[in-house]
């Protein structure tokens, strides 16, 4: 991504596109991939550093508060978009809108979880059978 930035802007932004989605859906494990934040954060890191910080201290108040790891990313993500069209990324911001939908579909079993009251709490003690 930062070797497609010397390009231009919109090649970074398809790099980091590109990224995303290879970790999401990759070809050598049949396209099953993770969940995608850690590559959402690389990504936002590299394209507009400011929000990515953000991301990560409303990702840790939110975790602090709840103690939901996966509520803290589905939050954060939610208010990226936003914090980047306000600090005048406008182009980042409509990726990072599609990027959080795309987040969003990857993580409903946690959101069903979250909202059915199961979903597994940082620093809970997991019982063992």
């Amino acid at each position: 991504m930062l070797i497609a930035a010397h390009f231009g802007t919109e090649a970074a932004l398809v790099a980091g596109l590109g990224a995303f989605l290879g970790h999401l859906f990759p070809v050598w494990l049949k396209f099953k991939g993770g969940k995608g934040v850690a590559t959402y954060i690389g990504v936002l890191l590299g394209l507009f550093w400011p929000v990515a910080l953000l991301f990560c201290v409303i990702w840790l108040v939110v975790a602090v508060l709840f103690r939901y790891s996966s509520l803290s990313a589905l939050i954060a993500s939610a208010l990226t978009p936003l914090g980047l069209w306000v600090l005048g990324q406008p182009n980042t911001a409509a990726l990072f809108l599609l990027l959080t939908v795309l987040l969003w579909v990857m993580h409903r079993e946690n959101i069903a979880r979250l909202i059915n009251g199961t979903e597994g709490k940082l620093g809970a003690k997991i019982a063992r059978s």
